[in-house]
């Protein structure tokens, strides 16, 4: 199907299309894009972003943004969602994404069944409009190529729930690290409100219980605490030690009995790096020569303290080309 001829049938020149990314995943933001074509815009492959390669949804990213005659991709936040639910949140974003565009549109056209009451334009809905309007089908893909890069920035904080690998879809291994590491802050928790009968641990609570028993296990091996959750303009350390030879800067990860994911594999080089420039911040504002070392610190937690096991030296910074 011309998803151009469709758009130009209507002869309408400032054409916008609305379309979401992130209805029905667990956790994340709901997000939008409001897009006016050019009638000459090149854009060879375009389609609902469904059908589309990732490959190819952001090579069409760039050259919808580099040809619109305007666009704006919006989201409402998990927070949002739990409080006024998804259906009203996604039309949030939706008006959002038309209230950021830089030009009135002159009709506006929105994929699938409903439409934000709020839309002041003139406006018509079509069910499965990414595949029949190019304006869709280019906020489809502003949208969806929006979301997965959020996602992905997401899962750098959150490395225990691989967002980057399901997008916060309810996948096996999704539903696996929810029952294991809780409710992390960017879950919608009225999506959640089934799963266990609603009893979901908090993930900030087990991780905070996790880094206690963590201090404690340091200072029954002589160290001395110095700083607990250490921020900097790169991120945080757990735990700051100190003995007679070593600085140590540690990670705490929580896990349950039986957890198939090893500490030091969370702790991912991104993670590292960021651990590293925060320790480089610690020491310039506060010095202490000591040798520093890096640990990871794995406590096996199940409503109480299982086993603690630490990593000495889990990582350098010589291969990050730092030196200390």
């Amino acid at each position: 199907m011309d998803l151009f001829a469709y758009d130009r049938s209507l002869n309408v020149k400032l054409l916008c299309g609305v379309d979401e990314a992130g209805r029905g995943p667990l956790a994340g933001d709901v997000y939008a894009a409001a897009v006016i074509l050019p009638p000459g815009a090149d854009l060879p492959g375009l389609n609902d972003s469904k059908k589309l390669s990732e490959k190819k949804r952001e090579a069409l990213y760039d050259l919808i943004v580099e040809q619109a005659v305007s666009y704006c991709v919006a989201a409402a936040t998990a927070e949002e969602i739990d409080r006024i639910n998804i259906l009203n949140a996604t039309f949030l974003a939706m008006q959002r994404a038309v209230d950021g565009l830089s030009i009135e549109p002159e009709y506006v056209l929105v994929d699938g069944n409903r439409r934000p009451a709020t839309l002041r334009q003139p406006c018509s809905c079509i069910v499965k409009g990414d595949g029949t309007s190019a304006c869709i089908a280019a906020a489809s893909i502003l949208a969806k190529v929006s979301r997965d890069r959020y996602m992905k920035q997401i899962a750098a904080q959150y490395p225990e729930y691989r967002f980057d690998k399901h997008k916060g879809y309810g996948t096996k291994e999704h539903y696996e690290a929810i029952m294991e590491h809780g409710v992390s802050p960017v879950h919608r928790r009225t999506f959640l409100k089934n799963l266990a009968g609603g009893n979901l641990p908090n993930a900030h609570a087990v991780g905070a219980a996790g880094e206690q028993a963590a201090a404690r296990y340091f200072e029954q091996q002589g160290y001395e605490i110095v700083a607990r959750n250490y921020h900097s303009p790169y991120g945080e350390i757990d735990l700051i030690v100190k003995n007679r030879d070593y600085l140590v800067f540690a990670e705490v990860k929580t896990r349950k009995p039986g957890s198939l994911m090893a500490p030091v594999t969370a702790v991912t080089p991104a993670k590292q790096k960021k651990i590293v420039q925060t320790a480089l911040a610690f020491l310039a504002e506060y010095g202490m020569p000591l040798q520093p070392r890096f640990d990871v610190v794995e406590v096996i937690w199940d409503g109480s303290l299982k086993e603690i096991r630490l990593i000495k030296n889990a990582f350098t910074a010589d291969g990050m080309g730092i030196v200390f």
